[in-house]
């Protein structure tokens, strides 16, 4: 299906959706609904109160939202005047909080005051305490380009700013702010113009910004339903956040696309979350493994009503679909900066046994080669080594990072992904090439959880991996090396690192080593697979 006849830049994108989808229902969070027209209008008039603010073109704003209509109608205001929007992760403690808004040189922060037990606010005061003192426009040598902290709905602080109400008052008190500026600011934004800068943890201690175009997001989300059995009726279900490719590209611009509703919620909590899927009548359904198993895992899954699934692949909620097996499953691979998938293949088909483990082909558009991943050198025919991806839906760069250093001459962007295709073209992931650690959807760089725990006084060495795991893929594990007679063991050293880390980070095992345990290499480097392989075998002990 070609893509429709209209510019793919925000702006005429979400007036062509409400022009297309009128009242359908574009999210759910509870009892709150909004429809596809009512995000247009509310996200226009918050637009007039950003420009009215001083925000414009390329100004970066940085969105902590759970998923639901706040964020949709922040991200909407702000992209559709050209704004730079860095969807921030909400289970971000106060120094990854801090680290990211500075990186991003983000010059407003739109928030809610707390979400769930995150107190939003208390952090910002740990990452820049002379806050405290200060009235907007804020300015701080922490945060040095921060100048609003804008409290998008409940109590904000005495330096903070208003959210959404507050933005269409002002909008209301700019009279020249009206509908024609609007108009005129939003026929600036292109296709080309920058709309996005996503965080995800890289192959380094630091995360990486890669930076996505409005044409880019929109083309790809729809070169996606392609593929994907997803109609305008549908409803659907998933707990993949918005801050990452996976739940803004792949899940909230795919259902758009369709005039399609999205049923979010606070948290996954499998009896609440079955209520929630009989309750909207869920079609479609769709996350990662584990999801899927807590529930049909939960007592109450055989009496309830799940008739109206029809699709997606929590295969355990499917007729017929829980006795097959996982490598027989098409698959996709993907990325932050591919903007989801690069390779892709229905989910719904079965494979033949030579293919099992596949991942897909190029999605059209992309094009890939492998090289040896030590020499660069490109590989034919079959072989293994590293995947290299170009194409339209790779992002623009990294931010603060010279295209030099993150595209090779021909263009290609090197994944770290090991892999190979075959003769039909047809991709088998072999895994990472380097040491990070994917658990449950997320990235998790082991330096960064490593620097954490050496700053404990009880911690002389710490090394950190991940370790097989049947629904989540991987683990986060550790091996300490703890200093002499410190009274330390995994309970407290999870408690010191909730202070630091978001949750997914914290360590699920602990393996506790002295320095002569720890494998080293001829040269005295610690040799990490074999380490890997250590720790694993620890672990399926100690289960």
């Amino acid at each position: 299906m070609p893509f429709p006849d209209l510019e793919p830049s925000l702006p005429v994108w979400i007036r062509h959706l409400a022009a297309e989808y009128g009242e359908r229902t574009l999210i759910v969070l509870g009892e709150r609904r909004l429809g596809y027209a009512e995000a247009e209008a509310r996200s226009a008039h918050v637009a007039r109160g950003l420009l009215a603010a001083g925000v414009g073109k390329g100004t970066r704003i940085a969105i902590l939202l759970p998923n639901g209509p706040d964020f949709v109608v922040a991200w909407l205001a702000a992209a559709r005047i050209g704004a730079l929007v860095v969807p921030m992760n909400t289970f971000y403690q106060a120094r990854e909080l801090g680290w990211v808004l500075r990186h991003a040189d983000a010059d407003t922060l739109i928030c809610p005051p707390h979400f769930l037990k995150h107190d939003y606010l208390e952090r910002l005061v740990r990452v820049a305490p002379e806050l405290a003192g200060q009235r907007p426009p804020l300015v701080t040598a922490a945060l040095p380009y921060l100048r609003h902290v804008r409290v998008w709905t409940g109590q904000g602080a005495p330096w903070s700013s208003g959210g959404e109400a507050s933005l269409c008052a002002l909008a209301d008190r700019t009279p020249a702010l009206d509908d024609v500026l609007l108009r005129a600011a939003e026929s600036e934004v292109t296709p080309a113009d920058p709309m996005l800068i996503i965080y995800s943890s890289g192959s380094t201690a630091d995360p990486k910004g890669a930076i996505h175009t409005h044409g880019s997001v929109i083309r790809h989300a729809f070169n996606l339903n392609a593929q994907r059995d997803l109609r305008g009726d549908d409803v659907i279900y998933s707990p993949m956040p918005f801050f990452w490719v996976g739940g803004f590209v792949f899940t909230l611009l795919s259902a758009m696309h369709l005039g399609a509703r999205l049923v979010c919620e606070e948290r996954f909590d499998p009896g609440p979350t079955l209520d929630l899927l009989e309750r909207e009548r869920v079609t479609i359904v769709a996350g990662w493994p584990h999801f899927g198993k807590a529930l049909k895992d939960h007592p109450s899954f055989p009496e309830r009503d799940l008739s109206s699934i029809r699709a997606g692949n929590l295969y355990e909620l499917l007729p017929g679909q829980t006795a097959v097996d996982p490598e027989l499953r098409h698959n996709s691979l993907g990325m932050t900066e591919t903007a989801g998938p690069h390779t892709f293949a229905p989910q719904e088909d079965l494979l033949p046994e030579k293919l099992r483990g596949s991942f897909g082909r190029a999605v059209p558009g992309l094009s890939h080669k492998i090289v040896d991943p030590e020499s660069g050198e490109r590989l034919d025919g079959d072989a293994l080594g590293e995947i290299c991806v170009r194409g339209y839906s790779v992002a623009q760069g990294l931010y603060k990072r010279e295209r030099e250093e993150v595209f090779d001459p021909d263009g290609y962007y090197h994944t770290g992904d090991g892999g190979r295709f075959n003769a039909e073209g047809l991709l088998f992931f072999k895994g990472r090439l380097g040491d990070l650690i994917k658990t449950a959807g997320a990235n998790v760089t082991p330096r960064e959880v490593e620097l954490v725990l050496e700053t404990l006084p009880e911690v002389l060495q710490a090394h950190v991996v991940g370790v097989p795991h049947a629904e989540r893929g991987e683990n986060v594990a550790a091996a300490v090396v703890l200093a002499e007679d410190a009274p330390a063991n995994a309970e407290t050293l999870r408690a010191s690192l909730r202070q630091e880390l978001s949750a997914y980070k914290i360590p699920r095992h602990f393996v506790f080593l002295t320095a002569s345990d720890l494998p080293m290499t001829d040269t005295g480097k610690l040799d990490r697979r074999r380490l890997a392989r250590l720790v694993a075998e620890r672990v399926a002990a100690d289960a």
